[in-house]
């Protein structure tokens, strides 16, 4: 295992782009929320009486918001963990930041694609495709690298 240490420009770049994701998904809630007060349409009785709106499970602007959420909940983690795993193979430098950065741009235009402003495919599959492979990449990496360890 190459050791791990702050002062590597990889190491910073991961932790950028962790938090740029990390907030990303904050933001979805946010987005969520946006979207429901938008159409007053709720999944709490109690939060229709202030605007006077709706409890509606199935509205299909807030379900495409949610399941855009769900989808960063689903992918980045997973990046967390393999991006942390794949800087203990020693990756260069530059190949590590761009791997993280377009990893990043791929998640957060999938997410403008998709939610924000949705586009016809093969924009969303190309915006989730490209981060997915990413993933697999970092993940067949790590395992080629300590699979002598066994």
């Amino acid at each position: 295992m190459v050791p791990v240490t702050i002062a590597e420009p990889a190491v910073r770049s991961y932790i950028l782009y962790s938090s740029v994701l990390a907030l990303k998904v904050l933001g979805m809630a946010v987005l969520t929320g946006r979207v429901r007060y938008r159409k007053k349409v709720f999944a709490n009785e109690e939060d229709t009486k202030r605007t006077k709106g709706i409890v509606k499970y199935d509205d299909p602007d807030v379900e495409r918001v949610r399941r855009a959420h769900l989808n960063d909940l689903e992918n980045i983690p997973v990046f967390w963990v393999l991006g942390a795993l794949y800087l203990t193979t020693g990756p260069s430098s530059e190949l590590a930041t761009m791997l993280f950065r377009v990893y990043t741009a791929g998640r957060i235009l999938h997410t403008i694609v998709y939610a924000v402003k949705p586009l016809p495919q093969p924009a969303r599959a190309i915006a989730y495709g490209i981060p997915y492979l990413i993933k697999w990449y970092m993940g067949a990496s790590i395992i080629s690298h300590f699979i002598g360890a066994l």
